[in-house]
């Protein structure tokens, strides 16, 4: 049967349905995902259409995925970072929502905190386990929207619930019907969806589930998981790692519009970016994220790229405030104690901050020669420059003179006595043996002396 697409305005064939493959033994990928050798990718030249949605955003998994990596945060630091990321997002909600975890009394605490300052956004989700009493839970508290785990590789299905692919589709389905009845948004969670078999199993299940949905008059999300980061943005790559084949799979052969399409990638072999950023490229509204990017063991795509992205790719950052960037990182550093590897784009503290002298002398001529963007303007922090070894004269001006505010007359050169004096100094220090960078107060101590 020919119908004509809203989407693409050209006859489709839509007659055609992946049945659900009810296979007697798992489909592991032996030749892709062999334990004991670097995970393989394979290609099988299929290009898909780039298909950016009209609508595009961030969703935060902070308070969910983010606390499972490290000590559960307080509700207090909860509050104060819904607060910054709120400040982050802007006033239109590029950052949509932000989902929480509801099993504990601090957990629930820290939801109707936030939800007392009545910010339209991020709009607050849940995370739960798939039972009826969880659902009223979520009902009670008065949130609209939960995601629920409904994993989908073989290796789930057959390894660890011991089910065959039907059984677990209808032991699914049970559990969305609850979040039906309950009156609840459900997003489901396709876990492990890089090493799943996507038409023998993921868009029959996903079919279903649109179907459901249908009939009992509420939507539902779909949120494609990488549970394992093995997803890979090249444009010819085969299934199951294509994160471009995913997106196309799940609209053309599931009818999941953008708008509750999602994606949720894992930094394991260093591709999360990228693979968010194809996720959107190729039909995802939505890309989930959390703070720094912490997360489960490498962590979860940052959210802080995720802004850059966003104004990379339109053009804008649609009312966001980066700033806020910088007062987050702060946050987990001062007042979380967390330590932020200092080569971290837009949040380490060396990621703009240049150490050797060549740099420095074409920061003080031009700083847009060494600093990727205008970092004092758009992230609230001055390009700046580490003394070593390998500084310079050039390297000495500039520390001081972005350490001490100094502008016009009072800026200080390279001829200037006080940095000759200062670079002689620090050549003893390291013809002593020193390999260290000196540390900000170290300089200002000898300065201190060196004016007297």
């Amino acid at each position: 049967m020919l119908e004509l697409s809203r989407k693409s305005n050209l006859l489709e064939e839509s007659d055609f349905k992946y049945p659900l493959q009810d296979v007697e033994k798992p489909n592991l990928y032996r030749q892709i995902y062999n334990y004991d050798e670097i995970p393989k990718v394979g290609f099988n030249h299929r290009r898909v259409p780039m298909n950016m949605p009209e609508d595009i955003w961030i969703t935060d998994t902070s308070f969910r995925d983010g606390q499972q990596s490290m000590e559960p945060y307080t509700v207090e630091q909860i509050v104060d970072l819904y607060k910054l990321m709120a400040k982050l997002g802007g006033p239109y909600g590029i950052i949509r929502q932000s989902e929480f975890f509801i099993y504990t009394e601090r957990d629930r605490k820290a939801v109707e905190k936030c939800m007392e300052l009545g910010y339209t956004f991020p709009e607050i989700t849940t995370w739960i386990r798939a039972n009826k009493k969880d659902f009223r839970m979520v009902k009670e508290l008065g949130i609209k929207e939960t995601g629920i785990l409904v994993s989908c590789s073989d290796y789930h299905i057959f390894n660890k619930m011991h089910m065959t692919r039907r059984q677990v589709v209808d032991y699914y389905m049970e559990t969305i019907s609850d979040a039906f009845e309950a009156g609840v948004v459900p997003r489901c969670h396709l876990e492990d969806i890089t090493r799943a078999d996507f038409y023998g199993f993921v868009v029959p299940f996903v079919n279903e589930i649109m179907n459901l949905s249908k009939e009992a008059g509420i939507p539902v999300k779909i949120r494609a998981c990488d549970t394992m980061g093995y997803g890979v943005p090249y444009t010819e790559a085969a299934l199951p790692r294509s994160v471009a084949g995913i997106m196309y799979g799940l609209q053309h052969y599931s009818g999941v519009p953008s708008e509750m399409l999602e994606w949720h990638g894992h930094n394991d072999f260093y591709k999360a970016v990228a693979n968010a950023s194809t996720a959107w490229l190729y039909g995802a509204s939505a890309v989930n994220c959390s703070l720094l990017g912490i997360g489960e063991r490498t962590g979860n795509v940052p959210l802080e790229a995720m802004v850059f992205e966003y104004a990379s790719l339109r053009g804008s950052l649609d009312g966001m405030d980066p700033t806020a960037v910088t007062e987050i990182a702060r946050y987990f550093r001062d007042e979380m104690g967390y330590e932020i590897p200092p080569m971290t784009p837009f949040v380490g503290e060396n990621f703009n901050v240049t150490k050797a002298g060549i740099h420095a002398d074409g920061l003080m001529k031009d700083e847009e020669i060494y600093n990727i963007f205008n970092t004092r303007k758009i992230l609230n922090r001055a390009p700046g420059v580490a003394i070593s070894n390998t500084s310079g004269l050039a390297g000495i001006a500039y520390w001081i003179n972005e350490h001490y505010g100094l502008a016009g007359s009072d800026m200080v050169t390279k001829d200037s006595d006080m940095v000759k004096r200062l670079k002689e100094w620090v050549d003893e220090m390291y013809s002593d043996g020193r390999t260290t960078c000196l540390s900000n107060r170290e300089l200002e101590d000898k300065i201190e002396e060196l004016r007297k």
